[in-house]
């Protein structure tokens, strides 16, 4: 297995090629509730099944840190990212070789009324995002996983949040652009299952109308398992989950 420098803050990223990847990979994974998996009784979230599949011994034996918590904003990933990814390398790693992101949703809510203020302003949201991308990829490569539509009739969540499509779109984009302009792989899961019709991913949906259900979440492991980005940084062995 390789062995990590301690990448310094000021140290850029390498990149992992085919001819690069280590035997086995040591992930974290950042972010909200779509990361701590909330609503998934069955499986614990997308991260934590895929988290159980790698315990096998005949899984290729990455290990994933799955640090999501609920309510977070991108200000409160921000804040912990670094001190999340120094103590997680492992016996024979120093740091971590991916981050994984999944962060938006929360600042993008409405507060106490539908025309309420945002979470988050959509002008400090734009720091926050350019700051926490800008932190990661100073520790290792990143990828992005973006937010999953709501049931807008299922509003208000907690009698306080409204969440709507269009701030979740226009947050989302920001998201996106602000990645592609760091070549940071960013995976629209907002689009994607827009796309697939209303029947299909509203099914997807706990009763509160924002958390994704275990159909959910097996949806999103399924959707993240065939990004490009992940086949091309992870290798071809993730195909094998069930």
């Amino acid at each position: 297995m390789q062995t990590l420098p301690n990448r310094s803050l000021a140290q850029e990223p390498t990149p992992l090629t085919a001819h690069s990847q280590p035997a086995a990979f040591r992930i974290v994974a950042l972010g909200d509730s779509l990361i701590y998996g909330f609503g998934d009784p069955e499986g614990g979230g997308w991260v934590e099944r895929l988290r159980r599949y790698w315990m096998t011994p005949e899984s290729p034996s990455h290990a994933l840190y799955s640090l999501g918590v609920r309510g977070d904003r991108v200000r409160q990933v921000e804040r912990r990212l670094e001190n999340e990814f120094r103590y997680r390398g492992e016996l024979r790693h120093r740091v971590p070789d991916i981050i994984i992101l999944s962060v938006g949703l929360n600042d993008s809510a409405r507060l106490g009324r539908l025309d309420g203020k945002n979470f988050t302003s959509f002008d400090e949201f734009q720091v926050d995002v350019e700051t926490l991308l800008d932190q990661a990829q100073q520790l290792c490569p990143v990828l992005f996983v973006g937010m999953t539509p709501v049931h807008e009739q299922k509003m208000p969540f907690s009698n306080c949040l409204y969440y709507n499509h269009a701030d979740q779109s226009r947050y989302k984009e920001f998201t996106r652009l602000a990645c592609q302009t760091r070549q940071i792989p960013y995976l629209d899961i907002f689009d994607l299952w827009l796309g697939r019709g209303e029947q299909w991913w509203q099914a997807r949906l706990t009763q509160d109308g924002l958390h994704p259900n275990s159909a959910g979440y097996a949806s999103l492991l399924e959707d993240f398992l065939h990004w490009q980005a992940v086949k091309e940084r992870l290798g071809s062995e993730l195909y094998q989950v069930p």
